[in-house]
């Protein structure tokens, strides 16, 4: 028995020594820790100072409860995979404003827990930094509340001077844990993958509309509770609504973008691409078409893996993303070829579009995810350019003139630009056309 004993415990380190925390960088696996120990030394502490109380434990079992019936009632939508946003809050924001620090640093441990048994598991540090992160913004935004507000809480409902300051302090309180949460899980994401956009993806206007709906919310069933502990209950519906909406524009959003690089996908990019080339053949005005392809991409996935092919077509649509325009339209068509569609933009500043991204991701470096120390993997582009021209009205015919320049491209030996002019175009030649060396920067395109 003891030999058996012995064994499990030394499968159990092997099983804690594989952990993928210890695959991320030193600095970040110290900055989860530290987080770790301060949430449970966090709880220890408010533990001590905390006297419990029947209504207290009373109050803490029917938000909770409610949290868990949330939980039930929207789990066949299932959870993403990265960035996850929810509106479970709206439980643990009464929490952090009715009763002692304590009860806000533990609540999440249930809801998270559920979450994976009952929805989606993932990898359990991910889980616990996860709710050590929110158990600490929402035990500050208690601990901030209650040193404001005084006796404010148990002031009559009616009462509409010390009601309002009692609002505007939910509120604060409630920015307080939103913008720990955000540092906290932004400086993980942000250093297990540098090229991660974790501003834009927490400062997108659904994500930020449905922050202040949950802020708002949480707030009007903490009041309510107050007065009738019920009034938990009859919001739940308006919850349940509130957490579908939001899986919903998860979705629409996710069924937009490729996985793999964040760009859209091809059916979303021709939908959207074929709109603004009609537009611009009705109105006259310039744009050009561009269709990029990685040379030789087989190759580096069969020389370096998948997860280097993974990591190249994910950089190389950051590349896209920094150089291009905001309004610029950029889509992954499969395999390693991207498009793009250049708005207000005549031939030669095509061009010199597309021969700055050859040039940028020629110089650039991939690494393996998992092996920062390898030596790093260079890659490299070929671009075809059409441009919107009497020849050339609907995205179709565009599509075709940039695919034989990039056939043209290729053939010339990879690692160039090719565009179809308007003076070849008659003779149905595809030609390169070199940029004016002393040509300004295009206004507008970083």
């Amino acid at each position: 028995m003891t030999a058996g004993v012995r064994q499990r415990g030394r499968g159990h380190v092997l099983a804690v020594r594989d952990w993928q925390l210890w695959t991320l960088p030193r600095w970040l696996v110290c900055f989860v820790l530290a987080v770790m120990g301060a949430y449970v030394a966090a709880i220890a502490v408010a533990a001590s100072a905390t006297s419990l109380q029947p209504r207290d434990l009373m109050l803490f079992g029917l938000l909770l409860a409610c949290s868990a019936a949330s939980v039930e009632l929207t789990r066949r939508a299932g959870e993403n995979a990265g960035l996850i946003k929810d509106v479970y809050g709206v439980w643990e924001l009464p929490i952090a404003l009715l009763l002692p620090p304590v009860f806000a640093l533990i609540a999440p441990i249930f809801r998270i827990a559920l979450v994976q048994w009952r929805i989606r598991r993932t990898l359990p540090h991910r889980r616990a930094f996860s709710a050590a992160s929110v158990g600490l913004s929402l035990g500050a935004a208690s601990v901030t509340f209650h040193a404001l507000t005084g006796s404010l809480h148990a002031s009559t409902p009616g009462s509409l001077g010390p009601a309002l300051a009692w609002s505007l302090l939910a509120v604060l309180a409630a920015l307080v844990h939103a913008g720990l949460n955000k540092l906290l899980i932004g400086v993980v994401v942000k250093g297990s993958d540098p090229s991660a956009q974790v501003l834009r993806s927490l400062l997108r206007r659904e994500p930020l509309y449905n922050d202040l709906t949950e802020v708002c919310i949480g707030v009007v069933i903490a009041y309510g509770v107050m007065t009738n502990p019920l009034v938990a209950v009859f919001a739940l519906p308006f919850v349940t609504l509130l957490q579908r909406s939001l899986r919903h524009d998860q979705l629409v959003h996710a069924s937009r973008i490729d996985g793999k690089t964040g760009l859209l996908n091809a059916g979303t990019w021709e939908r959207e691409a074929a709109t603004q080339v009609a537009r611009a053949a009705r109105t006259s005005t310039p744009l050009a078409v561009a269709l990029v392809d990685i040379d030789h991409f087989k190759a580096v996935n069969d020389t370096y893996g998948h997860l280097v092919g993974d990591r190249a077509l994910k950089e190389i649509g950051d590349a896209f993303k920094l150089l291009l325009r905001e309004y610029d339209l950029i889509g992954r068509f499969g395999g390693e070829e991207f498009v793009l569609l250049l708005p207000q933009t005549r031939e030669h500043d095509a061009y010199r579009i597309a021969e700055r991204i050859r040039t940028y991701i020629a110089g650039a470096s991939i690494r393996a995810p998992d092996e920062p120390d390898a030596d790093p993997v260079r890659v490299t582009v070929s671009i075809g350019v059409a441009a919107l021209d009497s020849y050339r009205r609907d995205l179709t015919e565009l599509l075709a003139a940039a695919d034989g320049a990039l056939y043209r491209a290729k053939q010339a030996g990879r690692n160039q630009v090719h565009m179809v002019t308007s003076e070849a175009t008659g003779a149905g030649e595809s030609a390169a056309a070199p940029a004016p060396a002393d040509d300004p920067p295009l206004d507008g395109a970083r």
